[in-house]
């Protein structure tokens, strides 16, 4: 059975309204971002706690941040308002502006403030890792911002892939190292790289429902600029490619071999590529699809942290 969608009348607690504004099933992207960095990171003399929340909770500010902005920023251009093919509440936004809980403008000022209090995490864990991580934390404010600020728009610009692979590839995974041991840790890379191109898979997927409303307002991702029947051929590249770096990472040394356990995120792929396959011209078949590709990255992550850890 669908899930009815928000409006005034079912979230009559403010609490709740903001809460849910953030799509807080998403921020789990985050977390297991972060969770990755931190198994990479492990210094010899323990994890340091404190630190590790902190980086934690930054870093679902700043997803929960950029998910309210995307909504106001995609509100303005009208490509959510026209979305008849939504998939809720995977695809087509919160719904919170189009539906009238929030206001536009209660929207953004939320947005920017969840931005603010990530930023001031930041600023205090600066003091403990040096300036390098001010340096990766302003990037990920930026590249967060500007996935759909009107004046850079990389979702529109067919950038947009690459920043969610930056955000949760790189940037997350990175600073959280940086936090731990004060500098730039390898294997946080390497091991970040491949969770953030599951990342990249489940957006590229949930463009498909949304691409028509999408192209009609300007918002031109790959699967706009490809069309369906050719982007979705991308999606199973870009999902055997983090299996294969993985394998490759193991084979090379450079990855214990306990973390080859996360290739059994290979399984809900594949089945989502196969759906894709099928029904990339039939938005309304895609939910299963969806809801393999979200499986998918959610079994890497937290397969991946595992064998890290353990490895």
């Amino acid at each position: 059975m669908p899930l009815a969608e928000p409006t005034p009348e079912t979230l009559t607690n403010p609490l709740t309204r903001y809460l849910l504004a953030t799509r807080p099933a998403f921020l789990s992207a985050a977390v297991l971002a972060v969770l990755v960095g931190l198994a990479a990171a492990r210094p010899e003399g323990g994890l340091e706690v404190i630190p590790a929340l902190l980086t934690l909770l930054g870093a679902v500010l700043v997803h929960a941040g950029v998910n309210v902005l995307n909504d106001y920023y995609d509100a303005l251009s009208g490509s959510d308002g026209r979305n008849t093919e939504r998939l809720f509440p995977y695809t087509g936004g919160s719904r919170f502006i189009q539906n009238g809980v929030l206001s536009p403008a209660a929207t953004a000022r939320f947005g920017w403030g969840l931005l603010a209090a990530a930023a001031g995490i930041g600023l205090g864990l600066v003091q403990r890792a040096g300036p390098g991580l001010l340096a990766v934390g302003a990037a990920g404010l930026l590249v967060g911002w500007g996935y759909s600020a009107r004046w850079i728009r990389l979702s529109g610009r067919g950038l947009g892939e690459l920043a969610v692979l930056l955000g949760f590839g790189v940037l997350i995974p990175v600073g959280t190292g940086w936090v731990q041991r004060g500098g730039l840790v390898p294997e946080s890379l390497l091991a970040g790289v491949p969770f953030g191109l599951l990342a990249l898979d489940l957006l590229f997927m949930n463009q498909f429902p949304d691409y028509r409303a999408d192209a009609a307002t300007g918002k031109h991702h790959w699967v706009v600029r490809l069309g369906p029947r050719r982007a979705r051929w991308l999606y199973g590249a870009l999902a055997l490619l983090a299996y294969a770096w993985v394998a490759t990472a193991v084979y090379l040394g450079a990855l214990p071999d306990l973390v080859l356990i996360a290739l059994l995120a290979a399984v809900p792929s594949l089945r989502a590529w196969r759906d894709l396959l099928r029904w990339a011209d039939a938005p309304a078949l895609l939910e299963p699809a969806v809801r393999r590709s979200i499986n998918a990255m959610l079994t890497f992550g937290a397969l991946l942290a595992a064998g890290l850890w353990w490895g």
